[in-house]
């Protein structure tokens, strides 16, 4: 038995401040994006803190997005775990920079398992 699944953390800096702290737009971006990379959205549960930033994880098939944001600081991270070939984490990963406009990304990719 080798590798069970990859986990790309994803450390964005640099990212459009307003496009953080709002809820509705990172919901959309999470939703869109499992789409986009392959598969379906299964359920998802989201935070909005105060005075900013959210918190959120969205369930897919064979997969999960999280998400934790600091508006103030510009900074996001996020996590994708995914197992099996029919979510294209790096493309959801490209995506996600894309979306939250990061100017600074950094990913990190581990291989889970045996």
């Amino acid at each position: 038995m080798g590798t069970l699944g990859k986990h790309y953390l994803l450390d964005l800096k640099d990212c459009s401040k307003s496009r953080l702290d709002d809820m509705d737009f990172i919901k959309e971006v999470l939703s869109d994006v499992a789409k986009e990379a392959g598969t379906a959205v299964l359920g998802e549960s989201f935070h909005q803190f105060l005075p900013q930033g959210l918190s959120g994880v969205v369930l897919i098939t064979g997969a999960h997005l999280c998400i934790h944001t600091w508006p103030e600081y510009g900074y996001a991270a996020i996590d994708i775990f995914t197992h099996g070939d029919s979510f294209r984490a790096d493309e959801a990963s490209r995506l996600i920079i894309e979306k939250l406009e990061s100017k600074n990304p950094a990913i990190v990719e581990l291989k889970r398992g045996f």
